[in-house]
């Protein structure tokens, strides 16, 4: 594998202070570029989080859910497939996923399977997220979900059938990214799942 550069590795960090701290925190940050020029740029903070795909392997199904957003809204568009998420707080990733899965979507996840820990806007924003698939089964499903009223959530809980996420991952009709990234994996790690 051939070994390339990025410009960009160089830049150092020179400070970043808070400018806004509400529900997120924005931050201006000052830069300096391998060319010695300085700049700065403003990144959203608001700590990692969680995001998991909860699958059925006997029904073919994973449950994802859909909710008001702002930024959906803003856009004049309706509500989109999501997988179930939630900002850490302080609580291991494992723990937060189980709690946000009975919050979100009423299921009980015994085993989760780590996928990958990622910036989920690295231009825009310092949050990393840990995906997870997890499977489950109809005894699971011990709650109504919903998310919490506290929290303005009104979660709509949706089981979707695998193959139909594949055709929508395979059409660019899935329009989460942790969805399609979790998707495509699971199809790579248990590909019978997909099949007719």
């Amino acid at each position: 594998m051939t070994k390339t550069s990025c410009a960009s590795a160089d830049a150092e960090l020179l400070s970043y202070r808070v400018v806004y701290d509400g529900w997120a925190r924005m931050l201006l940050a000052t830069i300096r570029d391998p060319g010695g020029a300085v700049f700065e740029r403003h990144a959203e903070d608001h700590g990692e989080s969680i995001c998991i795909l909860p699958y059925d392997p006997a029904r073919r199904v994973a449950l994802l859910v859909t909710l008001a957003r702002a930024p959906v809204l803003i856009k004049g568009h309706p509500p989109v497939l999501e997988a179930i998420a939630g900002r850490l707080d302080g609580d291991e990733p494992a723990d937060c996923a189980r709690r946000e899965a009975m919050e979100e979507g009423g299921v009980r996840l015994q085993h989760l399977e780590f996928v990958v820990k990622l910036f989920t806007l690295p231009g825009v924003s310092t949050e990393r997220a840990y995906l997870f698939l997890a499977p489950y089964g109809v005894a699971d499903r011990v709650g109504g979900g919903g998310g919490l009223v506290s929290e303005n959530e009104f979660i709509q809980v949706h089981e979707a059938p695998l193959q139909q996420l594949a055709r929508m991952a395979a059409c660019g009709e899935i329009l989460d990214a942790k969805v399609l990234i979790l998707t495509q994996t699971l199809q790579l790690r248990r590909p019978d799942l997909f099949r007719s």
